[in-house]
């Protein structure tokens, strides 16, 4: 059985997995919209990803308790 993290370390965690998600779809549609599929295009995709994906740890860390109290104020609670 694997070992989970402790409950403190939900909000990075949930970050970087976040993180790496959409900048994984994002940076592949943007790059594609910009050079198109050239054979280098994985290269250019890699690199994008690598620039974005440090910004967007911390960003999604520090804004996702705000979207959450925003939603919160917009949708009822099941």
């Amino acid at each position: 059985m694997i070992q989970k993290l402790p409950k403190n370390s939900f909000h990075l965690i949930f970050s970087m997995v976040m993180a790496a998600i959409m900048v994984f779809l994002m940076t592949c549609v943007i790059t594609l919209a910009n050079i198109g599929m050239p054979g280098d295009f994985v290269r250019h995709w890699l690199h994008s990803f690598l620039i974005a994906y440090p910004v967007a740890v911390p960003v999604i860390y520090l804004f996702a308790p705000v979207a959450r109290r925003i939603t919160a104020r917009l949708v009822e609670h099941p």
